[in-house]
């Protein structure tokens, strides 16, 4: 039987170890004239400039990943009113104010996301925690309902330290539990995290079309 998930990007459930699990963003700041869409639950990179952009490919690029965004606000420049809003749609702002995000920051952070692919078997499956992979489609999404469309692409899962995604474990989802069919929740942690303090160090460049 088919699993029910469908893509919705990485969705924050926890911290790795003891500590406190505030699940707590941070606010950074989008540039008004940015037109890379970043939709809900896509991983997010750190640019030079000082702002924030949707990863540079869809598997994220080679930039430290600064973590996971939420949603953001800004000043409608037909309107001139608030609007909050689970993405950002690459238009509309008043670039006399700022385009505030809420980023999942926390390099110790633990995420859902759903398998691209057939993982085979939860025997299968299983030999694959504590490994690494990459995303697929991690720079797309729906403008419908502004959620990511990332995946763990199964078939880049590999030792490879550079992959941008851990994998932690499985989610225990009756739901999605056809471990022969695409969907499998699976929990992961952002490697080279920007915020680690062995990862990334240096921010990326901008598009052209994103400052």
């Amino acid at each position: 039987m088919a699993n029910s998930n469908g893509a919705f990007g990485l969705r924050p459930i926890g911290v790795v170890g003891q500590a406190a699990n505030t699940t707590g963003t941070t606010e950074y700041r989008i540039a008004s004239g940015n037109t890379n869409a970043i939709y809900q639950g896509s991983p997010v990179i750190p640019l030079a400039t000082g702002f924030i952009d949707i990863v540079g490919a869809a598997a994220g690029g080679t930039v430290g990943l600064l973590g996971v965004f939420w949603g953001c606000s800004y000043v409608s420049s037909t309107t001139g009113g608030k609007i909050f809003s689970n993405y950002w749609p690459g238009s509309g702002a008043d670039s006399n104010h700022p385009v505030v995000a809420h980023v999942y920051d926390n390099p110790m952070s633990t995420f859902v996301v759903c398998s691209d692919a057939s993982l085979t078997s939860e025997t299968v499956a299983r030999t694959h925690v504590f490994i690494n992979a990459n995303f697929a489609a991690g720079a797309s999404g729906s403008t419908t309902t502004g959620i990511s469309s990332a995946k763990l692409g199964v078939s880049t899962i590999a030792a490879t330290a550079a992959l941008h995604l851990r994998i932690m474990g499985i989610q225990d989802d009756p739901e999605n539990s056809d471990f022969a069919a695409a969907g499998i929740p699976l929990i992961v942690r952002l490697n080279n995290s920007f915020n680690s303090p062995n990862g990334a160090l240096v921010a990326g460049t901008p598009s052209t079309t994103g400052v």
